[in-house]
């Protein structure tokens, strides 16, 4: 009887040393992996709208030696965008063109017949390269290219008007949202140099400036 007693305790301490053994060797599993987001691509074409406002502007009429005072344009401006950008690696380039309506105006009386010089620009547009770098939904670039502006001039009794092209150059950063929708904002300097505005009484001028401005985009 104690050799059958000793032989089954023998017997139940190996088969539980045996599955203590087998738990200590199983493995939990793995957890899961978290999805991985995919890098956004900026490659495509676009549209948006934009707006915002202009500051520091500086307008001069000249009539042969005669100068008016400095004529400081501030305004708002609000409009519509259009481009296409494609991406190489984590670089960005592109070609944008914009026009917008706008209230960019200012005057001066010095050396001028009452009621004084005037500089109002009624319109403004660019079409630009963008060069820009990648990080991921976030992409500074810089710009510049050709701008277009309807601008109107006077002189006392005397005025002008006419479409004119100068140059542009700024940056600016724009961030995806959502796969479809951007954000941007962005920094633009403009230089429109000197033109005659009324032949008749020889009077010409000039406008440059700087815009500060922000839009959204939609991406196809």
């Amino acid at each position: 009887m104690k050799k059958i007693l000793l032989a089954t305790t023998l017997l139940a301490g190996a088969m539980a040393s045996a599955q203590a053994a087998d738990l200590a060797t199983r493995k939990s599993p793995p957890p899961a992996a978290l999805p991985v987001m995919a890098q956004y691509n900026w490659t495509g074409f676009y549209v948006g709208i934009q707006g915002g406002g202009a500051f520091g502007g500086d307008s001069r009429h000249t009539n042969g030696a005669l100068r008016s005072g400095s004529i400081d344009l501030t305004g708002g401006l609000v409009g519509g965008t259009v481009g296409y950008n494609h991406q190489i690696g984590n670089f960005v380039a592109g070609l944008e063109g914009d026009y917008a309506w706008s209230n960019l105006e200012g005057s001066s009386a010095l050396n001028c017949a009452a009621p004084g010089c005037q500089t109002k620009i009624r319109s403004f547009g660019t079409l630009r390269g963008r060069l820009g770098y990648s990080f991921d939904r976030i992409m500074p670039y810089v710009t510049g290219g050709l701008a277009v502006a309807d601008i109107r001039h006077s002189a006392g009794a005397l005025s002008g008007s006419d479409l004119r092209a100068g140059w542009t150059l700024g940056a600016g950063v724009e961030a995806a949202l959502t796969r479809n929708i951007s954000v941007k904002g962005e920094y633009l300097y403009y230089d429109f140099a000197r033109q005659t505005y009324n032949s008749a009484g020889n009077l010409g001028a000039n406008a440059n400036g700087h815009i500060l401005r922000a839009g959204v985009n939609y991406k196809f």
